[in-house]
């Protein structure tokens, strides 16, 4: 099967060398290119802001670079998708080519596009994060507006308005262009949608005239016909009813109403539109069933908690889409979870609903995470390091906090099965490191005994420090001091290891909530190290929010440079042009990778060409992967 891959071009200079992200005495390896593999036609992403000047380097993003298994042998398909938090799916048949395909909204202002391809496993491959870089605003609605054959696009338009794209392509090939930054009535004014609402549009009664409905805070729908095109070739919408059917959905709780959504859909193969409907304050989908015709619609019934036989459970405010799912001629659902009133954390991992229609009105809910990637829920860390003692290198990635622990997060481990070259990985439980949350482990040999200790950052202002009992080259923490060190303000303390001053210990910068970063100097020895702090914005470096710090010789001249995640500035290279034991680092600009939510890089080795490849961690608690393909 091919591999999923696009290629961004990374505005920093690349370098060879062995690769590892834990720091064994400041000795340190660097990045530069594998070759060979073809390029995909979907390019994600635009530059960060200030991406400096050195010369570029090609970061070639693989959803699939190598295989990745579950604890009990099953196939993880898509490992590198980036995690799922707040799905916000959509079948659409984009290429005229029989099925339909899939689009997902994760985050505001853009849109992931999945082909459906037919005998595939997975039948849904990954093929941009950035569908023709539409920006889409909170949410997005394929529907043909214009009724010429092929989907346009609806969208929210800053700040709650409801922008048109129209397909000037065809049914075949989309080709999107805005046509109005938002729709308007028969008396000119923009329509408005609350921008936490997801709209629809479809012609409800079969005349010829789509109809556009936005759901309201109050838990009723506004109904909108269309009456014509105006000079623009964009459709004015007469206002018929703010009471749609006088629907009215009441929470289960307390008699509330809230954001919502709404899909339309033939769930039933009558030949009319039934509604599906998600809402803040209920825990499933509900289903108001067309019991009309084509021509005269009927949904006034009570609404129905979906699948009836066994009603779908989340933590609330939903988002289904109709449609065939696998491609059997009948109706299927998909629902992503948004979180709503009933704890948003316990579906964090949970949230992709795939509910199959077995037999016509008979429905099964086959699983809660549609497509198959690693996930650990949300804000994950990667770290690479030989968990157990057999020469390659494992993965461990923290998270945020448990969906099922509210005080505790993990540090989970995948441990390459295969080989230094033909890596295979594998789930295998997790690391003990005492509890809580935001684990964000540095390792290094700290008591000079050649194997890994570590230092462990948390959600507190406290780093601890762990001694590797492990007698057989893996790991096996246990814990020597609590606080270690202490940030002088803020949380999310995250530390990385390495001899800044060229004195043989291990050094400790840590980055923390508010963007600075943290140095104390080892001013005890290789083998009983004490801690000191020297500053508390080492560098006067700034990088916005929620600062991620790698030590590393990213150039490959001998020396450490410093790498810095960040919440919004992306990954931010520190180049050292000072020496071994005095450096001095400047600002390089940012690598050209995008990012999500907050960027948490590693960078490693991992198939044994001698060149690094960049691991990302983020706010949906999945994993991306960025081969080096060099300048």
């Amino acid at each position: 099967m091919p591999r999923s891959e696009t290629s961004v071009t990374d505005a920093t200079p690349s370098s060879r060398g062995r690769a590892l992200t834990l720091l064994l005495l400041g000795s340190m390896a660097a990045c530069a290119t594998p070759g060979g593999l073809g390029r995909a036609e979907f390019v994600d992403g635009a530059p960060p802001p200030d991406a400096g000047t050195p010369a570029e380097t090609t970061w070639v993003r693989v959803i699939d670079p190598f295989p990745v298994a579950r604890a009990d042998g099953a196939a993880v398909e898509q490992p590198f998708l980036g995690g799922f938090n707040i799905p916000r799916p959509q079948l659409v048949d984009i290429d005229g080519d029989g099925d339909e395909d899939l689009f997902v909204q994760e985050t505001s202002g853009s849109v992931s596009f999945y082909e459906h391809v037919p005998g595939a496993v997975p039948a849904y491959r990954w093929r941009t994060e950035r569908y023709q870089d539409l920006e889409v605003g909170e949410w997005y609605r394929f529907v043909d507006l214009d009724r010429d054959g092929d989907v346009d696009l609806l969208a929210e338009s800053p700040f709650s308005y409801v922008r048109y794209w129209r397909n000037d392509g065809s049914s075949t090939n989309a080709r999107f262009v805005e046509a109005a930054d938002s729709l308007r009535d028969t008396e000119g004014r923009a329509l408005f949608s609350d921008r936490q609402n997801i709209p629809n549009a479809t012609d409800i009664d079969c005349d010829g005239q789509m109809d556009l409905f936005i759901g309201r805070l109050e838990g009723t729908v506004t109904r909108y016909e269309e009456t014509g095109i105006d000079q623009n070739d964009v459709p004015r919408f007469r206002h018929v009813t703010d009471r749609f059917e006088n629907i009215e959905i009441v929470a289960q709780i307390g008699s509330r109403h809230g954001a919502n959504t709404m899909a339309f859909g033939d769930i039933d193969d009558d030949g009319d539109e039934d509604l599906f409907w998600g809402d803040y304050f209920e825990p499933g989908v509900l289903l108001l069933e067309n019991t009309g015709t084509c021509r005269t619609p009927a949904l006034s019934g009570e609404p129905v908690s979906f699948p009836p036989e066994g009603p779908l459970r989340t933590s609330g405010y939903t988002a289904p889409t109709v449609g065939d799912v696998d491609a059997d001629g009948d109706q299927d659902l998909l629902v992503g979870v948004l979180g709503g009133a009933y704890n948003p954390n316990t579906t964090t991992v949970d949230n992709f609903h795939w509910i199959e229609q077995t037999a016509p009105g008979a429905f099964v809910q086959r699983t809660p995470r549609f497509l198959s990637t690693l996930d650990f829920g949300a804000e994950s860390v990667p770290v690479v390091v030989d968990l157990d003692g057999d020469g390659d290198l494992d993965l461990l990635v923290g998270n945020k906090i448990e969906p099922d622990d509210t005080q505790n997060g993990r540090l989970y481990r995948l441990v390459n099965e295969g080989s230094a070259r033909e890596p295979r990985f594998r789930e295998d439980g997790d690391l003990d490191v005492g509890g809580g949350y935001h684990l964000v482990p540095a390792f290094g040999d700290l008591d000079g005994d050649g194997d890994l200790d570590a230092v462990l950052g948390t959600w507190s202002d406290e780093v601890r420090l762990y001694r590797n009992d492990a007698t057989d080259g893996s790991i096996a923490l246990v814990l020597v001091d609590s606080t270690a060190v202490t940030l002088t303000r803020g949380r999310n303390a995250t530390p990385t290891l390495g001899d800044l001053d060229g004195d043989g210990d291990l050094d400790l910068i840590a980055g923390e909530a508010s963007g600075y970063l943290n140095y104390w100097e080892n001013t005890g020895t290789a083998t009983r190290p004490e801690f000191t702090l020297v500053s508390d914005e080492y560098g006067g470096f700034d990088v916005g929010r929620r600062s991620f710090p790698l030590l590393r010789d990213h150039d490959g001249d001998g020396d450490l440079d410093l790498v810095v995640g960040s919440e919004g500035e992306g990954v931010r290279l520190f180049r050292n042009v000072g020496t071994i034991s005095e450096p001095d680092f400047v600002d390089d600009g940012a690598l050209h990778v995008p990012t999500f939510g907050f960027a948490a890089p590693a960078f490693a080795d991992l198939d044994g060409d001698g060149v690094d490849a960049l691991l990302l961690g983020g706010q949906r608690g999945g994993l991306w992967y960025f081969e080096n393909r060099g300048r």
